[in-house]
Parts: C-alpha cells; structure tokens; sequence
C-alpha cells in the first residue's frame, strides 16, 4: 500500500482591506460547528433571552465584579508574575460590578449544553446543577480558605495543572505562533496588519508604561529594552472575532537568542460589556479599564499581568500571555467526571465572588441561596428554570444558525 503523502494546506492569509467580511464568515462557521460552541460565542443573546424571562424573579445578589461570560472555556490555569499556577476566571471581556446570580446561570447553561453534547440524560444534568450549587456555596462557607482542599478535583483540571507546570516558552511559541523563532508566521491564524496598525504598534511599546508590561516576570530586569519584533492581526476567539486583536512579539533585554527573552502580548479590543451593571455603582467608564480592574478583583493572577490603553482612537487592554495560561477544554463527559467539572469549576467561580465580600455579606449570600429550593431538586428553583428555558432558547437559536449557515454556504 502506497504512503500517504502528508501535505501541509498553505493558508493565505487575508489583507486588512478584506478582514472583516472573512471574521464574521469564520466566526459563523465557528458557531455552526455545536450547540456548546454556539453558547460560547452568543453572550449578547445570553442576556438578551435572559431578560426576557417572565416564569421567574432572579434574586439580588451583592454588587461585586462578576466574569459576565462565565462559561466553561473562560476558566483555567493562570500564571502570576513569580511563577505560581492556579485555576481561574480566564476571560474579562464581559466584566462588571453586577449580580453574581448571572455567572451561576451562564456556567450552568455552558456545563448543561455540553453534557448534552456528551450525550448525557436530563437527570445527570440535574445532579450537575446540584453539584454546581454545591461547590459554589463551599467557597463561602470557607470563607475563601482553602476551599479547593475539600473538593476532589476532576481528571480534567489536575491534567491541565501538570501541563502547565511543564510547560516553557517552546511550548507556547509552538501552540501560540507555530515555531520558537523570533517572527509571527503569517497564515491561518496570523494575518497582515495595514500601515497605520504597524505604526501604532510601535508608538504603544514606545510609552514606557505599556512597554513595563514586558519586565513584570520575576526573571527579567525592570529596567530592560523592549524591542518589538513582529505584530500581526490575530484571527483568534469566538464572540470576539471581528473585533481588533493584535499578537506582538517583544524581544526583552535585546537577546532574543534565550527563549525567556520572548514575549508574546495579546492586544484587544476593549468594547460595551452586554452583561448588565448594577445601578449606581463605580466603574471606569473606559472599557479597557474597566476589564482591566474587573480582572484585578475576580483573576489576580491575570489582572496584575495586564494594562489598559489606546489603539488607534479605540479602548484596548494588553495581557503578556504565558505558557501556564490555559483554557478548559471539554470535548466529552463521563458521569462521574461531570459531577466533579461541575463542582469543581462553581468552587472557583464562588471563590472570585467571596474575596470580594465581607464575612457578613458573605453568609447573607449564602442564606439567600438556599432558599427557593423544593424536595427533588437540591438547588434554587429560578437556577434550574433559568437553565433550562435558555437550553431551549440556545438550541433553537443554533439550529436557526445552522440553517442560515448552510444556505448562505450553498449559495456562494
């Protein structure tokens, strides 16, 4: 039997003038591929067909910062500046001082689409919210201690841990940017910037605040150069295709020859959250502040790794992005294993919450979530009903994506 040839496709990568039109194409197609992926780049609807629940009255939880996208992918490991790894609220794109009710409903929408997606019944779903419930409530019964000691953890998440303690440089440069040489590789994910982009990277690392961002790792010189090397528009997210988004590539210190040399910042864009704020409350009005400041309270290992500025008249924020940084990634669930992602994931969650509140709001917060509870379901009535009128409602909306999709396919 003859060898298969194995032939790398060559991408070519589209022009800043086209740029638009192929996101959204790639961000429909994303969205069409399944119901959890169409969950995951649909927030604005998320609130949306939230709001317009009528069966139910959502309780008001304590003004704190909430993820306002707090679905399974936006969690994972998260470096700090000194090396140290923990699980986290990865993505702050849809940050606001608001109910935390609404993180609850997103994350148990996101683990409910993918059990079904697993294949999983109705019941095992039911127990999963229960378990969710369950390892949310231990975050402030602990009063953010060491809750996490008392929770068994799922395969998923101690696999990710040993990857991230593993990985280096090499490892993100080959994931991230396709080889451990100082350039960005124009292709598939990776396309031209136009001029004035360019011209904007450089005028950002030339201020000294942003470029500052570079040296904050433990084993880089505060006062060292930063060059910058390559950019390029990054072709990468799902809900946020479309938006700017910009890799730079950094030599710190001029020695690019040592892989911990290298640094690989993400610029993006900063736009309206469509989670909804609490009235009267403080926020930055800018958007990339307030990402910024929304991540310094609910991630703080991210959050000191991250700068607010301006791109070109638009509010973006820049994060170093490390080899440790990593995403929950769930293909699929065994029933057991959903029961410990469930509780796990609503641990980490409910820690972000409690760190903001003191002991006193903290067990007012969790009296109210026991309440509203019936003999057959050990979680919050308006909780389930939420999740499974937005089941529908998703389902619906992705089938009505997919036909769209399709006959816009078959007439190009």
């Amino acid at each position: 039997m003859a060898a298969r040839s194995r032939v790398k496709t060559a991408y070519r990568p589209t022009p800043a003038s086209g740029r638009q039109a192929a996101l959204i194409a790639l961000r429909n197609l994303k969205m069409a591929r399944s119901a959890h992926a169409y969950v995951r780049g649909n927030t604005v609807r998320f609130y949306e067909w939230l709001e317009s629940l009528e069966s139910h009255t959502l309780p008001e939880g304590p003004p704190v910062w909430i993820c306002g996208d707090c679905h399974v992918g936006n969690l994972g490991p998260i470096a700090n500046a000194r090396g140290h790894v923990e699980i986290q609220i990865r993505d702050l794109d849809q940050t606001v001082v608001g109910n935390p009710v609404h993180d609850l409903i997103r994350l148990g929408l996101s683990l409910a689409t993918a059990a079904r997606g697993s294949d999983l019944s109705g019941v095992i779903i039911a127990t999963m919210i229960e378990m969710m419930m369950e390892g949310y409530e231990r975050a402030f019964d602990k009063a953010c201690g060491d809750a996490d000691g008392t929770i068994e953890s799922p395969e998923c998440a101690r696999v990710m841990m040993r990857q991230a303690w593993k990985r280096t440089w090499k490892n993100l440069a080959r994931e991230r940017i396709e080889n451990t040489k100082p350039t960005i590789p124009l292709g598939k994910t990776f396309w031209p910037l136009s001029r004035d982009e360019k011209r904007a990277v450089k005028q950002l690392f030339a201020d000294e605040v942003v470029a500052r961002l570079a040296t904050l790792l433990r084993s880089r010189d505060d006062g060292a150069s930063v060059e910058v090397l390559d950019a390029a528009y990054w072709v990468k997210g799902c809900s946020s295709l479309g938006r700017l988004r910009v890799a730079v590539l950094l030599d710190v210190g001029r020695d690019s020859s040592r892989g911990d040399d290298l640094c690989l910042i993400d610029i993006k864009e900063a736009i309206q959250a469509a989670a909804p704020r609490y009235p009267a409350v403080r926020m930055p009005r800018d958007n990339g502040q307030r990402i910024v400041e929304g991540a310094r309270h609910l991630a703080p290992f991210l959050g000191e790794r991250m700068r607010a500025s301006r791109f070109l008249d638009r509010s973006v924020f820049l994060r170093e992005l490390l080899p440790q940084d990593l995403k929950v990634e769930i293909n699929q669930l065994a029933r057991d294993e959903a029961m410990k992602v469930a509780r796990f994931l609503a641990l980490v969650v409910g820690k972000a919450h409690a760190m903001q509140m003191d002991a006193s709001t903290r067990e007012s917060w969790r009296v109210e979530l026991q309440c509203n509870r019936s003999k057959t379901l050990d979680a919050p009535s308006w909780l389930w009903a939420s999740i499974v009128e937005l089941v529908s409602r998703h389902e619906r909306g992705y089938l009505e994506h997919c036909r769209r999709y399709a006959m816009d396919s078959a007439t190009r």
